[in-house]
């Protein structure tokens, strides 16, 4: 597995996941940037995302539904604050409604990646999470987000 560690600070409401791969930082950054191949690992591999719009520079949107085992369909979208190809990306990150608007009941999150070259020419990601309250980071860890994740970037040495 690419995953490194993963580093959950309760107090600075923040859970921070760091892999390696043997890939440079452009190939890693395809990753994020192609909706084909980000559908192809953004998810657990038990809820496949297709990307309905992903649009990577600062403003920019996506809007995404992941299709469970049974057939249910969670959706998400995402709010891009900075992009900064090839090495970081910025963006809210929340739960969508059915018509893949914003639901506003529910909890946010912010996430920052950040890719670095290694002295090698492979790339180390780093995924921070920072959620808005204790409550939040609690609510949203319960709904299995780590394992989520964890399964979702397990994928991405596949892709490489």
């Amino acid at each position: 597995m690419t995953v490194m560690n993963v580093i959950k600070d309760f107090h600075g409401l923040t859970m921070t996941m760091t892999a390696e791969f043997t890939a440079p930082v452009e190939r890693v950054w395809q990753l994020w940037q192609d909706p084909r191949q980000l559908e192809r690992w953004w998810g657990p591999p038990t809820y496949p995302a297709t990307f309905v719009e992903l649009d990577l520079t600062s403003g920019g949107r996506a809007s995404y539904f992941m299709t469970g085992p049974t057939g249910d369909q969670p959706r998400g979208w995402w709010r891009v604050l900075v992009a900064d190809e090839p090495h970081q990306l910025e963006f809210e990150n929340g739960f969508a409604r059915d018509d893949g608007s914003p639901d506003d009941d529910q909890p946010f999150m912010m996430m920052r990646v950040l890719l670095a070259r290694l002295p090698d020419g492979g790339t180390r990601m780093s995924v921070e999470t920072t959620f808005p309250s204790s409550d939040a980071m609690a609510q949203i860890l319960a709904r299995g987000m780590e394992e989520g994740l964890l399964g979702a970037m397990s994928q991405m040495d596949g892709l490489l």
